[in-house]
């Protein structure tokens, strides 16, 4: 892939890079915009062994992702809503942010739960799709979804 290309590419896909990465950041612009950059960067570096075949943007999603789960791997997952408003106040969150309780309640996800719920929910991904870019089967995928589902019905009901 050429420079031109790739900075087409980029041009075109980053509003929606940046939008995944700050529902995985739970609303917090400082860590997605770090992630967005890190991705970026490391998609360009790799961009020579890019396959003009698949999609760029799951491509690029799939390089988000696991920078991603890198990131979160050192940080632990909150277990309520309330221990989660007090992390992210800790963290500087957007707390003006619209979604602000959704992100709460996504933050007390494990990272590949949150993961495909924002994949599935807030990008319109396909099962089939969003197993390509975890690199999970299709059964983990519906199973993490499932979780996922059941975790957030669970934790927003709690705030009511």
């Amino acid at each position: 892939m050429t420079r031109e290309a790739f900075i087409t590419h980029v041009e075109r896909e980053q509003e929606a890079l940046r939008g995944f990465l700050l529902a995985l950041c739970c609303g917090n612009k400082n860590d997605a915009d770090d992630l967005a950059q890190d991705a970026l960067v490391k998609a360009y570096l790799s961009s020579a062994g890019y396959q003009e075949t698949g999609r760029f943007r799951s491509w690029l999603f799939r390089i988000a992702y696991n920078n991603f789960l890198n990131h979160k791997a050192s940080q632990r997952v909150t277990e309520s809503i309330d221990e989660a408003r007090i992390l992210a106040a800790d963290a500087s969150a957007d707390s003006s942010f619209e979604h602000q309780t959704l992100y709460l309640a996504l933050r007390t996800l494990p990272p590949k739960e949150r993961s495909a719920i924002t994949l599935y929910y807030l990008n319109g991904y396909s099962i089939r799709e969003i197993a390509a870019i975890t690199e999970n089967s299709e059964d983990a995928v519906k199973k993490q979804l499932s979780r996922g589902r059941d975790k957030l019905k669970e934790r927003l009901n709690d705030k009511r």
